[in-house]
């Protein structure tokens, strides 16, 4: 029993460091790791998010893999990567010009769906096979249907879950043995902050992100529980972005100017921020950390009162009401 106590307290003051360090880190911002010749695989690069974080990887000389549905966007993305690469050879300092200026960095674009886990395994297959073993590993692609619960055709409902969540349990297997054998990678879970708390009219996007969360976070036990320190993992859980995902989305106009759409290349700064110092978990803002904390103790009537007070409860209802609008539009065009 005595020995139970002991430990008790050792496990108190772990507690208490681990929160006092979590706190010095907002205050003193620790020193960014390099990425220089790492290979670093971003799924969704062709969408507005995934063009940002192959930008900043780029600029730090990272050997970047990009993945897409759309061939055409992907490549826009690589043509950005390379003209990035041909202003870093010309200068003569700049992010990670010391450790790069012997090396050539490159990037690959492949075509893969990451809905389907036969193109995910293929095409990790000859990544590892054209590239090399990945360093880093970006799960950025994600999709929304756009459709009332009720209204939403059952095959829209599985593709939001495919890509949004089943797809990093594929991309991880298909990457984590190597670096599992290396004891060296960082896995990078992009959700949302509806998978930390909902709201109405986009269940099957909440669930997938909620989805996407529960399985980062498992993944993180288990690769501390292997003891494997030197894989980390940063889960990415930023408010509404600006990208025309949610386009239509509104909360009460009062409210709008201090809680606004964020900036995508702000998202993406204070994302690379934390897998750059290996941060955990990073919220944007940071209110979301107070909003998250506040639904994990209040009983969800005290939450209904403060999501209406907010106009978050149905806030998505304009962008639905303005997706069925142009799809009713589109269906007249094409005389369906």
């Amino acid at each position: 029993m005595l020995a139970l106590a002991l430990e008790f307290m050792v496990v108190l003051l772990q507690v208490a460091w681990a929160v006092l360090a979590a706190a010095l880190r907002w205050l003193v911002r620790p020193k960014e790791k390099s990425v220089c010749g790492q290979v670093c695989v971003i799924t969704g690069a062709g969408g507005e998010l995934g063009r940002l974080f192959a930008r900043e990887f780029a600029r730090r000389r990272a050997t970047l893999v990009l993945w897409d549905i759309n061939s055409t966007s992907n490549e826009e993305t690589a043509e950005m990567v390379r003209e990035i690469y041909r202003e870093l050879d010309t200068q003569t300092e700049g992010p990670g010009s010391e450790e790069g200026s012997t090396f050539q960095p490159q990037v690959y674009t492949y075509v893969c769906d990451v809905g389907k886990r036969e193109s995910v395994y293929s095409t990790a297959e000859r990544v590892r096979r054209e590239v090399g073993e990945v360093d880093l590993l970006i799960n950025n692609a994600g999709v929304v249907s756009g459709h009332h619960l009720l209204e939403c055709p059952d095959e829209l409902i599985e593709r939001t879950m495919v890509v949004n969540c089943h797809a990093h349990f594929w991309t991880t297997k298909a990457f984590l043995p190597k670096m599992l054998e290396m004891n060296h990678g960082h896995i990078v879970t992009v959700a949302s902050s509806l998978g930390l708390f909902s709201t109405a009219g986009v269940e099957d996007y909440c669930a997938s992100k909620f989805g996407a969360i529960g399985f980062h976070e498992s993944l993180s036990h288990e690769i501390k529980a292997s003891e494997k320190d030197g894989i980390k993992m940063t889960l990415v859980c930023p408010y509404l972005v600006d990208t025309g995902m949610f386009r239509g989305c509104r909360i009460r106009k009062e409210i709008e100017p201090f809680l606004p759409p964020l900036r995508p290349e702000f998202c993406v700064k204070q994302a690379m921020r934390a897998i750059l110092t290996d941060q955990p978990m990073v919220c944007t803002p940071r209110i979301v950390y107070m909003v998250n904390f506040m639904k994990s103790i209040l009983p969800f009537e005290a939450i209904v009162c403060m999501y209406r007070f907010l106009g978050a409860d149905k806030c998505m209802y304009p962008f639905l009401a303005q997706r069925k609008e142009a799809m009713n539009n589109n269906e007249a065009k094409n005389g369906i």
